[in-house]
């Protein structure tokens, strides 16, 4: 099992968690970003760079990532694509995308995207809490858990 990172819009402290469970439980980590990233000196931490362009880290992602494996978005298009793959997709902001939420996610998504269209103000994502820190770490640590108890 990896841990994949949709690290262009990541925040800095969801990676420093993820390094810090990257190396407590010596899992790898991946971060796949169009720019060179500074990852800590770790075994089991490395970026990938990708070609700069509209979905290149996702795609990326999405061709690599395998059954099982964990993806860091919240990019709904991705986690869509991850799901289908057999992975599991958790947003920074602790939120598990599932068969069961994801169409509804990309409904709210295309019916957003429809707003702006039209010229509808609807604001972005508000900055991350601390709260949603720590749903996302305390979601990161159960998925991890349950993983490590698997025969």
């Amino acid at each position: 099992m990896q841990i994949w990172v949709d690290a262009d819009a990541c925040p800095k402290v969801i990676k420093d968690i993820l390094f810090r469970a990257a190396e407590r439980l010596a899992i790898a980590v991946i971060l796949v970003a169009n720019k060179p990233l500074h990852t800590p000196p770790s075994p089991h931490i490395r970026s990938m760079v990708v070609a700069a362009g509209f979905d290149m880290a996702d795609n990326r992602i999405v061709e690599l990532v395998r059954p099982d494996d964990l993806v860091i978005t919240a990019d709904i298009p991705l986690a869509a694509a991850v799901i289908q793959r057999g992975a599991h997709a958790l947003n920074p902001r602790g939120e598990f995308y599932s068969r069961e939420n994801i169409r509804e996610r990309l409904n709210m998504r295309d019916f957003m995207d429809q707003l702006r269209s039209t010229g509808v103000q609807t604001g972005g994502p508000s900055m991350l809490s601390h709260s949603d820190r720590q749903a996302f770490a305390n979601q990161l640590d159960r998925f991890l858990n349950r993983l490590a108890k698997k025969p």
